[in-house]
């Protein structure tokens, strides 16, 4: 069901909500921890983890500063093996795209893999108002479908659901026994997606990488369902934000390792798979079409922002995520979009409008945390606060101006200064008046916390008196 609220007040009710739920706050907590532990192990099987970092960060630098080149580079040696590439500027190119290619090769049953950009452009959605039968394939992706919610985390897409609730899921949607055991609803989600990969007309994926070298698509799964959405359909379509390209396939051999590191905790994940185009004369398996879709949506506005436009080297791992202290307290839905946590908060605004989405940027204690964890080394923290600035900047508000108008020149007084301080414990003592009213000029703070007390004596009041008593 979609929101009529506007995005802010939206994110305001679903935080309010989710910080309330302090059971599930606490298991999001704790394997947030366990992540944390096993990747500081992971962490210290690099000969320097800082050094990989400026490494990692070279490499999307050098791939997100020259994209016209190495994107170009792909499409080339890509057609060469038969593949087809589509530019698509917008998500509702995307969407179109798709749609005829599966209108056209009469599509029935669609299978897909985790893909964070076809949340992103809505095509679930759009598939099935078209009539396709659409079943994702990663294990939490298919968990989330079920429920009817997008994602709660885009590496761990149902982090925050226990066993037995999964297990009443699968009971009430498939009609299996109650169980508590992983492994058994682990089987139960496999048995049933078997068949509708030997079904499937269209196999629909993402991609980690590109790599322009070789004109691949490289995949990180750890369940091997991508392998079997890529090979059994006869069709193939991966969509990729432009901002994946890597140029060599030797940059894989830092960037896969540390994708693992930093988003699981893991050495290497369980399926490292390169994707070159149609099924070969000789081969005996893949898809007989393959067709990339190149996302933009908005990514080149980031991209003209010299500022900001390391944002673009993010490989979606998800440690900024498990890091923040806000996204542990509010969880990923109340976010309201595709990308939680903090590098959701910098590139939504981006991506859907800076006014509207504003509010993300604020949802942040500026710890730094996420910068500290993050393994292309984005200065997230920065660009939450130059969200900030440049939301004021594009759309002034006249009562912050008038306050700061007002603030400025208070403080360019002393005479004005030392008689502010010398009148707020009168104002302090008439504050009770309007607390929690409209009228309170700091409600969004007397809201869920005690306004400080006024010192009776000012600092330097209490100087003066030291030195006149020869203190």
């Amino acid at each position: 069901m979609i929101s009529t609220q506007e995005p802010q007040d939206q994110f305001q009710e679903d935080a309010d909500r989710t910080t309330a739920d302090e059971p599930r706050r606490a298991a999001v907590r704790k394997a947030l921890g366990n992540y944390k532990i096993a990747r500081g192990k992971t962490e210290n099987a690099f000969t320097s983890w800082p050094h990989a970092r400026d490494a990692a960060a070279a490499i999307k630098y050098e791939g997100v500063n020259h994209l016209d080149r190495y994107l170009r580079e792909f499409e080339e040696k890509f057609t060469a093996r038969g593949g087809k590439v589509y530019w698509a500027s917008s998500a509702a190119q995307a969407r179109e795209y798709i749609l005829r290619l599966a209108r056209e090769r009469d599509v029935k049953s669609i299978v897909k893999s985790k893909a964070m950009t076809s949340e992103e452009i809505h095509l679930n959605d759009a598939l099935e108002k078209d009539g396709y039968h659409v079943i994702e394939s990663d294990l939490g992706e298919f968990i989330q479908q079920l429920k009817h919610e997008p994602p709660y985390h885009f590496v761990f897409p149902c982090m925050h659901l226990k066993r037995d609730e999964i297990s009443a899921l699968f009971e009430r949607e498939l009609g299996t026994a109650k169980t508590d055991s992983p492994e058994e609803l682990t089987m139960i989600a496999r048995r049933f997606l078997r068949q509708h990969y030997i079904n499937a007309d269209m196999g629909i994926s993402g991609g980690n990488f590109i790599v322009a070298e070789t004109g691949m698509i490289s995949i990180t799964e750890n369940e091997g369902n991508a392998r079997l959405t890529t090979a059994l359909p006869k069709i193939h379509v991966a969509l990729v934000g432009i901002e994946k390209i890597v140029p060599k396939l030797a940059d894989l051999a830092l960037l896969l390792p540390m994708l693992a590191t930093a988003g699981t905790g893991q050495q290497l994940t369980c399926y490292n798979s390169m994707y070159g185009g149609p099924r070969q004369p000789g081969e005996i398996d893949g898809p007989e079409e393959f067709h990339v879709v190149l996302l933009d949506n908005h990514r080149t506005r980031l991209l003209a922002d010299a500022e900001q436009r390391d944002a673009l080297h993010c490989i979606r791992c998800g440690a900024c995520l498990n890091v923040c202290p806000i996204f542990k307290n509010i969880g990923g839905h109340a976010y309201g979009t595709t990308y939680q946590g903090p590098i959701g908060s910098v590139i939504t605004p981006h991506f859907r409008g800076l006014q509207d989405w504003k509010h993300l940027s604020g949802a942040s204690s500026l710890c730094g945390a996420c910068t500290e964890a993050c393994p292309v080394k984005i200065d997230i923290h920065h660009h939450l606060l130059q969200n900030r600035r440049n939301a004021v900047a594009e759309k002034k508000v006249w009562w912050e101006r008038l306050i700061w108008f007002g603030f400025r020149h208070l403080m360019k007084r002393p005479w004005a200064y030392k008689m502010a301080i010398r009148l707020a414990p009168l104002g302090q003592m008439l504050h009770p008046l309007v607390l929690g009213t409209a009228a309170d000029p700091v409600q969004p703070w007397t809201k869920t916390r005690d306004f400080p007390e006024a010192a009776t004596q000012s600092f330097h009041d209490w100087w003066q008196e030291r030195k006149a008593a020869g203190k």
